[in-house]
């Protein structure tokens, strides 16, 4: 089955009490028992599991190739759920470009958790391997990258990691599932930020691992999850469900749309750089080409200039919002280092882009004036 129907399909059933095809929200916390103190339909507490989360996990599993998948309040909740499996003295390889909510968790936290890491560009192999140690239990990887677009190469990280007895896991958040499926390169788990892409309307807020196997790691993390408590609300699940029935058709238009963006910045001239990975001259153009069915609908720009230039650009778009996330079915910008905070390692030119699903020539005519 393709995954424009599984994405349809996939943790769909009509409702048994009314016929529904959409599926009721239930939105109870609890849930009643048998004469013998059972769950009398297979929910207990909602801390346990809820029919909407069940929904989207089988969902989220099916459209990423795994065999199982756990919904979270939010992409942060996923990952720090995932690494507090970890034992003590652990070692994780992190990204030199990555979401910085994630290396803002290994600078402030994996001290305390007596964890371990190293950041590595994870597009140079060679690095990589030199940097594996006993000790490392994840390399974790995001491709594209946030915010430069970095591309790396999965199933030979994979390869790397599992040649000493390590995990690759792979942010997805930027690639969508409809455009790239980590798992099918070797990946172990996959992470999304379903805010973005999978909600699709800059509404909800939630998170999801999926897993290749129903294995201890997964046990275990859902145990860390029932018990920390980072578990989506029934109401999120639902609309993160109904995100994903048209994934497919929104991402295609965002990339065709991110596409003609990209080709009009990478040829003006108060543009110093463009990253994305649907350009010839992206360094990684071969990888992308060969895990992607395309591009994806975000981009970056170096404007030519200092800090004060790039917010320039951003204060003269009117079509574009300047805002931070991404995914939505409207275009976003953002000056990334603003959005970082302290501690930030964008460039302070850097324009970070979520292109959404507008007329690419209009999207255009407004960067273009931005930029004169």
């Amino acid at each position: 089955m393709r995954f424009e129907t599984k994405a349809i399909h996939s943790g769909a059933a009509i409702d048994d009490a009314t016929g529904a095809v959409a599926p009721p929200i239930h939105l109870s916390t609890t849930f009643a028992r048998n004469d013998h103190g059972e769950p009398s339909h297979g929910y207990s507490y909602v801390r346990d599991g809820n029919p909407n989360v069940t929904q989207l996990e089988t969902a989220l599993a099916a459209i990423d190739s795994g065999e199982s998948a756990l919904a979270f309040a939010s992409g942060m909740a996923a990952g720090a759920a995932l690494m507090q499996t970890l034992p003590r003295g652990a070692h994780i390889l992190i990204p030199d470009d990555c979401y910085y909510g994630f290396r803002e968790i290994a600078h402030d936290f994996f001290e305390r958790w007596d964890l371990a890491y190293d950041v590595v560009a994870m597009e140079d192999l060679d690095a990589v391997q030199r940097a594996m140690r006993d000790t490392t239990k994840f390399v974790w990887s995001e491709s594209p990258s946030n915010p430069r677009m970095k591309v790396v190469d999965l199933a030979a990280l994979a390869e790397i990691a599992h040649a000493r007895g390590a995990l690759l896991v792979t942010d997805g958040t930027f690639a969508t599932p409809a455009l790239q499926r980590p798992i099918e390169f070797g990946a172990d788990v996959v992470l999304h930020s379903t805010t973005k892409y999978l909600g699709g309307h800059t509404d909800v807020q939630g998170g999801a691992l999926i897993f290749r196997k129903r294995d201890a790691l997964f046990d275990e993390t859902r145990h860390i999850r029932k018990l920390i408590g980072g578990v989506l609300s029934p109401f999120n699940a639902w609309l993160v469900l109904r995100g994903i029935r048209t994934l497919s058709a929104r991402v295609r238009v965002q990339s065709e749309n991110a596409m003609a963006l990209a080709r009009f910045l990478a040829t003006h001239p108060r543009v110093e750089a463009v990253f994305y990975p649907g350009l010839e001259t992206h360094p990684r153009h071969d990888v992308a080409k060969r895990q992607m069915s395309a591009f994806g609908g975000m981009l970056s720009f170096l404007v030519r200039g200092t800090r004060a230039d790039a917010l320039a650009v951003t204060s003269k778009v009117h079509l574009f919002t300047r805002a931070t996330s991404l995914g939505g079915f409207e275009s976003l910008i953002e000056h990334r280092e603003s959005s970082e905070g302290a501690g930030s390692t964008t460039a302070p030119n850097l324009l970070r882009v979520s292109v959404g699903l507008e007329h690419a020539e209009d999207l255009i005519a407004d960067l273009a004036q931005a930029l004169e």
